[in-house]
Parts: C-alpha cells; sequence; structure tokens
C-alpha cells in the first residue's frame, strides 16, 4: 500500500489584498520614474536659461542695417545720417575693457533721432584692447614716481593758447546726394588725467545750422595723438546746401567716475572750403582746436538779479533768484540752457546747496524761486556766513560749463556786492534786491 503524503486541498477563492498591493506598488514607482524624469527636465531648462547653452557661442556676423528713412517722407528734404559704429555708448565704461562693442561714455550716441543707420566698415582695433585685469594689474604695477607726477603736472598746467589741433577729410558724392566727412586724428593733446599723463580723447560732430544729428568716434584710452580714421557719411545733402553748411566738432576726454572734460572745439564752414575739389577727390583739412571759454572772454558773462532778506530771529536767511541778462552764447544755436546754483558759507566752508530749475534756449532767463537757508546762530548778526552763485549752462551730454560766479559777503566781496550785502546785513526784515556782473 503506497504512503499518504500531506492532503492538497483546492484553492475555492482569489485573495484580491495581495493583487491590489502588487498593482499599488507597481503604480507608486512608475509614478516616482515620471516625477523624477519631470524634476530632470524642468532643472536643466532653468540651467540653461541662466547660464545659456552648453556650447558657447560664436560671435554672429552683423547684417548690414538698412537705411532709416524720415518719417517726414521722402520729399520733405529732411537729412539723414549713415556712420561708421562708435563703440562708445550707453555706459560709462571705456572701450576694451568689457566687450569689442562697448557702449558710450556719455550717454545716449547717434544714430538716435529719426532718418539715423550705422554702417559697420571698420574692424575695431584688437591690439588696443586689454582685458580689465589686465588693466588693473598694469596701474597697480606702475605707480608713477616723483619725476613723473611733476612732469604731469606741467603738461596739465600748459596754456590753453594751443590745445593740438584737428585732422579730418571732406568728399561729396553726387550720385548718392551724400557729404562724407572723415574724423582722422587729433595732435598734442592737452592731459586731463594727471595720473598718466595723457587723456582718453574721442571727437563729437554735428552739422550746422540744423543741429539734428549728433555723431561721435570711439575713445582711444591713454593717448593725446588718438588715430580714428572713421567715416560719417549724411545723406540727403544737395550740393547747393553745401555753403551754408558749418561743421562743429567737440573734442572730450572720457571719464569714467565724473562727466566728460571738454578739451575744444572747431568750427569748419563749407563756405571757406573748396567745394569744387571735394566733389572730385578727397580734401584733408588741419584746424587747430579752440578753448570753448574764449567766447564767454569775448562776450561777457552776464548780470544776475538777486534779493536777500535777513531774519535774525529765526536765523534764516531767504534768497530769491530773480533773472539774468546779457547772458553769453553757449549754444551753437546762439542760445544757453541756464541755472543757478547757491551755496551758503559758513567760516568759507560750504554747509548748505540750493539750485534753481533749468530754463532751455534762453540768454534772458526770468527764474523768480525762493530759498530759505538755516544759519547757524551767531547773535544778530551774519558773521562768517557768506553765498556763493554759480551760473550754469545746462549740457545733456557733456559737463555743465560755469559760465559766471558771484560771491555776497566774505573776505572776496568787493563793489556792488559788498554795498549788497552790507545793506543786507544793516537792514533785517527787508527783502533787499540788487543786479551783479558775473565774474570768472
Amino acid at each position: 500500500m503506497a504512503e499518504e503524503g500531506p492532503i492538497i486541498k483546492p484553492v475555492h477563492g482569489v485573495n484580491y489584498s495581495i493583487i491590489g498591493l502588487c498593482i499599488g506598488g507597481v503604480t507608486f514607482a512608475v509614478m516616482v520614474l515620471l516625477g523624477t524624469y519631470y524634476c530632470y527636465q524642468r532643472r536643466r531648462r532653468l540651467r540653461a536659461k541662466r547660464n545659456g547653452p552648453d556650447q558657447p557661442l560664436a560671435f554672429h556676423s552683423h547684417r548690414r542695417p538698412t537705411a532709416v528713412k524720415s518719417p517726414a517722407g521722402a520729399g520733405s528734404g529732411t537729412h539723414y545720417l549713415k556712420k561708421s559704429p562708435s563703440p562708445t555708448g550707453v555706459s560709462k565704461t571705456p572701450p576694451g575693457l568689457l566687450s569689442p562693442q562697448t557702449p558710450s561714455p556719455t550717454g545716449i550716441v547717434g544714430p538716435l533721432e529719426s532718418g539715423v543707420s550705422s554702417h559697420p566698415h571698420f574692424e575695431p582695433r584688437v591690439e588696443n584692447q586689454a582685458p580689465k585685469d589686465t588693466c588693473i594689474a598694469e596701474n597697480e604695477r606702475q605707480s608713477p614716481t616723483k619725476e613723473e607726477q611733476e612732469t604731469n603736472e606741467k603738461n596739465l598746467q600748459q596754456s590753453v593758447a594751443y590745445l593740438g589741433q584737428l585732422v579730418f577729410k571732406l568728399r561729396y558724392k553726387h550720385d548718392k546726394n551724400a557729404l562724407i566727412v572723415s574724423v582722422v586724428r587729433c595732435k598734442d593733446l592737452p592731459a586731463k588725467d594727471p595720473n598718466t599723463g595723457s587723456s582718453d580723447p574721442y571727437v563729437k560732430l554735428q552739422l550746422l545750422p540744423d543741429k539734428q544729428h549728433k555723431v561721435k568716434t570711439r575713445v582711444l584710452r591713454k593717448t593725446r595723438n588718438p588715430v580714428y580714421d572713421e567715416d560719417f557719411t549724411f545723406y540727403g545733402i544737395s550740393f547747393n546746401q553745401l555753403p551754408s553748411i558749418t561743421l562743429h566738432f567737440v573734442i572730450l576726454s572720457f571719464d569714467r567716475y565724473s562727466r566728460d572734460d571738454i578739451i575744444g572745439e572747431v568750427f569748419c564752414a563749407l563756405s571757406n572750403v573748396d567745394i569744387a575739389q571735394i566733389e572730385t577727390q578727397q580734401m584733408a583739412l588741419s584746424r587747430e582746436i579752440q578753448p570753448r571759454s574764449l567766447k564767454i572772454r569775448s562776450q561777457g558773462r552776464g548780470e544776475l538779479l538777486v534779493s536777500l532778506c535777513w531774519q535774525p530771529a529765526a536765523n534764516r536767511l531767504t534768497v530769491v533768484v530773480l533773472k539774468a541778462r546779457n547772458l553769453p552764447k553757449m549754444d551753437v544755436t546762439g542760445l544757453a540752457d541756464p541755472y543757478v546754483k547757491i551755496y551758503l558759507l559758513y567760516n568759507g566752508q560750504r554747509i548748505a546747496k540750493k539750485k534753481t530749475h533749468v530754463k532751455k534756449r534762453t540768454l534772458m532767463p526770468v527764474f523768480n524761486e525762493s530759498f530759505v537757508f538755516d544759519v547757524p546762530p551767531n547773535g544778530q548778526s551774519l558773521d562768517g556766513i557768506s553765498l556763493e552763485f554759480l551760473l550754469l549752462d545746462w549740457d545733456r551730454v557733456t559737463k555743465n560749463e560755469v559760465i559766471g560766479r558771484l560771491e555776497l559777503g566774505g573776505a572776496k566781496c568787493t563793489g556792488s556786492a559788498l554795498s549788497h550785502w552790507k545793506e543786507v546785513c544793516n537792514s533785517p526784515r527787508r527783502q533787499i534786491a540788487d543786479w551783479h556782473k558775473l565774474k570768472e
């Protein structure tokens, strides 16, 4: 008889709980994988947005832009300009420190107005551009010696009678109705930087009397003999218009930390140029750079009307800037954009400052602005107190020029200013006004 084994009973039911656990586990694993993949893709996209593509992009060659037509229409006769690209742009950083195409140190640069287009016809000079770290290291290593500093100071104190020369070329093309002005170079510029004994010069150019299109060259660092070789092409100018056009060049030195220094300017009236010669060939011209302050000396600095009131009980001095007259012509339009700065001085030290609004395009500005200064308590007198007035010409791009000065009170106060100040001190609580000539 065979040996009996274990009795095997058939299973009559299905354990659904085990099947559910298996399905749930598989589903959970799939969801974890999908979530991991989604997070990986999202992180990759964010990294690509933040850092750019993994492969460095090569410099792309820009397409030649087409000339922008004037919104006034082709038949209106409005000029438009085509210029070589200037590495000067919005930033105050000189070229060669950040990128081959560095923006301007002095703000907005043409082409800005309608009808201006850029034409990339020259390559930047790579050899003159050094990385930022290299420039800093050289400045740290090469500190000027005492002899070099003395030489630099002599250069800075040189006479304003000679500011160097500007060399430029002219050419007119009949087939395009275009005047081409080439800024070639500057020679023997004065040193504006006492540390290096040189300058960081660039040239601004505009056509008068329209004053619609302003262009500028790139900045060349640490040189007193910059070579630019940049062409600026002005379209829409007929040959008959040339005698009425004047070229206005302004030579400046770039300053990273403040407004750029004005070296001088050059005016070239095309009526004094042999126009027939620039039809057939390019004409080279050289002009001596003239100081900007020369026109102020020849015209006088004008007069300023101010009113003062001393209130000893409240220790307050009220100053009313009323108006000015006979101001010199500061702009090429024959006008100025004047405003007044007022300093309150105590024992020769400036302790408070106020300024008026800018009055645009006028030589007879009317301000009518009142200012109240709190005076340090000093009994019932104005001993040690004085006022300094600066009348300036506002400029959007370059440094604001001082037209004239006026001092009321203090050791330098003389003439009508001294009489006015004494009357104010001896007549408290009275508003006393007087005209004063502005001085250098």
